[in-house]
């Protein structure tokens, strides 16, 4: 069973998405601020996290960086706002997904169903984008025919981003995951090996491409075929 939690101070927005994920199957849990979600938290394992921004005691923002630290679950961050700095604070805090209100409850649920499957693939031994393999536990990345070596840094921020597509990766987030958070070097060193990426597997592949988000960071997309 997969267990989801609705943080929204808004009862009647928060008992129409509780309706209409218990519909699909779902088993909710309710809170009403950032606080309550913090404590149900505590007390209950959870797949995925829907969470608005404005709440009172603790903002989305503040919960949704607490998820990212103490939880590997996804989070879509619920908004009545859409102008991009918002956007901008929640991927940097976190956030697997945004969505802003109003918005119809059959896209929440193909935003919930997408996240759950890519989480799924965290804890798989092979990551399959298309004809690229990239094997976790050899750390080879079988791509295009040929068997590549990465070197580690650049083997590790592939999985990274391959773990997790189309989810948006700050700068920071890539050193502190990857570089640890004792790196003294600034964030360009990803920057580099984001090129070196690119420069890999451009012409060998176009299984998945690697994008910039300007101003917040970097994604990995898998190409349809």
């Amino acid at each position: 069973m997969i267990n989801i939690l609705i943080a929204e101070d808004n009862v009647h927005i928060r008992e129409l998405i509780k309706q209409h994920l218990q519909g699909e199957g779902y088993t909710v849990f309710e809170a009403g601020d950032g606080v309550e979600a913090s404590e149900c938290l505590e007390k209950q394992q959870m797949h995925l996290a829907i969470v608005d921004v404005m709440m009172p005691n603790k903002d989305g923002f503040q919960l949704c960086q607490e998820i990212r630290t103490y939880y590997d679950i996804p989070v879509i961050l619920l908004t009545a706002k859409d102008q991009l700095v918002d956007k901008e604070k929640g991927y940097a805090v976190g956030t697997d997904d945004y969505l802003t209100k109003p918005f119809e409850p059959k896209e929440l649920s193909f935003r919930i169903k997408a996240l759950l499957r890519r989480y799924q693939m965290v804890n798989a031994e092979k990551i399959v984008l298309n004809d690229t393999v990239i094997d976790r536990k050899s750390y080879e990345v079988h791509s295009g025919g040929k068997l590549l070596m990465l070197p580690m840094k650049e083997f590790e921020l592939l999985s990274q981003l391959a773990s997790y597509p189309d989810r948006i990766f700050t700068r920071e987030e890539l050193i502190e995951l990857i570089w640890g958070s004792d790196f003294e070097g600034d964030d360009r060193t990803v920057d580099v090996h984001i090129k070196r990426l690119r420069e890999r597997f451009a012409k060998r592949t176009d299984d998945f491409s690697i994008k910039t988000v300007r101003g917040v960071g970097y994604k990995l997309e898998v190409t349809k075929k």
